[in-house]
């Protein structure tokens, strides 16, 4: 048979095998994800989203009129509101839900973002998979939703995600349909630690992008302001100076930053705190210098690898935000997507791929906790020692990534890219 109706034909059965290979993307996905929310949407009451719990309340202070940073969370969580006010006001919706229904809207809102951000990390793979992109992108989905950071922002409610998809979206979209910049300054409007994004424009010369963001911050803050001025106020003026006593203990497992893995070797002091800055001043430098020249070369090129680099950037940036701030949570390391999806790229570099998948690996399981459990005078010093290297483990796997993506992928794609002319600035 041939003709016009071997092309309906022809159609009609790509069109179903189109529609097979997203349902079952979707069900691989689902599958993938039903058991991490089962777990942590039915423990107990007061184990279950506890920083979503914070947004609510804020969001009930807001509608009450109460003081917005003198509240605390139902005990035993006992949890103080952190965030600009304008994350209050914007966490509204959520207090007229009921809290059930708050929660499964919340993960909803989760796994929403994840898919963009599995989108923008992986871009080139899942094009270069063609019809079979809607399974490639359920299974890289599953993949990322195991992640252990991924895992505890569904774990805790957190907004991370929410923010991840929002940095890749404004700093990696072909074409923007809105002014490029915005959404990092309402990222930084929510939560300060994308501010680091603002210095990347500024290095890397997004001068407009910077001009957004900068004007979109500051009228979210503005509105803040002029919604809430005393909590503004007190926010800006108070809350923010104490935000290492109002955001937890700096020497916790859970903190991978430079500063919670210095804290965990030297007592408090300004001994600690000379390190701490040192380490941190030295990994900005080359941080920020890495994710220029990895951005610089993107931009020099063309295709799959031109979006690996600039991916790349956007990723040790990132990465940045958690490694320099004096609190980075284990659920703040979500940009490990990133670090991986620039990568594999297209996935035709087998040693590219196999470092990422190594990262992926490291970053399924709790090794931080599996650390501390090393750790005691019922251990000897070996485990000791095991145990502590173990219990930063993420952090370190973190500051590597920085350096793998700002070395060894700009010059494994692009030789040559960090000779730079010496008469250029």
């Amino acid at each position: 048979m041939d003709g016009p109706m071997a092309q309906v034909i022809g159609d009609a059965r790509g069109a179903r095998l189109r529609r097979l290979l997203v349902c079952a993307g979707v069900c691989v996905a689902v599958v993938a994800v039903v058991p991490i929310v089962g777990q942590w949407l039915t423990n107990p009451p007061d184990q279950r989203l506890v920083d979503l719990e914070v947004y609510r309340e804020g969001g009930l202070a807001v509608l009450r009129g109460a003081p917005l940073y003198d509240f605390l969370t139902q005990p035993p969580q006992l949890l103080p509101f952190t965030y600009p006010p304008i994350a209050a006001a914007l966490a509204v919706p959520f207090t007229l839900l009921p809290w059930r229904a708050a929660q499964w809207a919340w993960v909803g809102l989760i796994y929403l973002s994840l898919a963009i951000v599995v989108w923008y990390a992986f871009r080139d793979l899942l094009r270069r998979t063609g019809r079979w992109a809607p399974l490639t992108a359920g299974v890289l989905f599953a993949a990322m939703a195991w992640l252990d950071p991924v895992r505890d922002q569904v774990r805790f409610g957190q907004v991370g995600l929410f923010l991840l998809a929002m940095c890749l979206a404004d700093c990696c979209a072909r074409t923007a349909r809105w002014p490029r910049g915005m959404l990092v300054g309402l990222a930084v409007a929510i939560k300060l630690v994308p501010g680091v994004f603002l210095i990347y424009f500024l290095l890397t010369g997004r001068r407009d992008a910077l001009v957004n963001a900068v004007l979109t911050a500051a009228a979210a803050t503005l509105a803040g302001f002029a919604l809430l001025p005393a909590d503004s106020s007190a926010y800006w003026f108070g809350a923010l100076l104490q935000g290492g006593d109002r955001t937890g203990a700096v020497d916790g497992t859970t903190n991978q930053a430079i500063h919670g893995i210095v804290a965990r070797i030297f007592d408090e002091g300004p001994v600690r705190t000379l390190v701490w800055l040192v380490l941190a001043l030295v990994v900005a430098y080359f941080g920020f210098v890495w994710a220029r020249r990895l951005t610089l070369a993107a931009d020099d090129l063309a295709g799959p690898d031109s979006a690996s680099l600039l991916l790349g950037g956007v990723a040790v940036v990132g990465l940045l935000s958690v490694a320099l701030s004096p609190v980075g949570w284990i659920h703040h390391l979500v940009w490990m997507i990133a670090v991986i999806g620039a990568l594999v790229g297209d996935g035709r570099d087998t040693r590219r791929c196999l470092i990422a998948g190594g990262l992926w690996f490291l970053f399924l399981w709790p090794l931080p906790w599996w650390g501390r459990a090393w750790i005691g005078p019922e251990h000897s010093v070996i485990a000791e020692f095991g145990g502590q290297v173990l219990r930063d483990s993420f952090g370190l796997a973190a500051l590597a990534s920085i350096a793998v993506l700002g070395v060894w992928l700009v010059k494994r794609v692009k030789p040559g890219a960090d000779r730079e002319d010496p008469s250029q600035p």
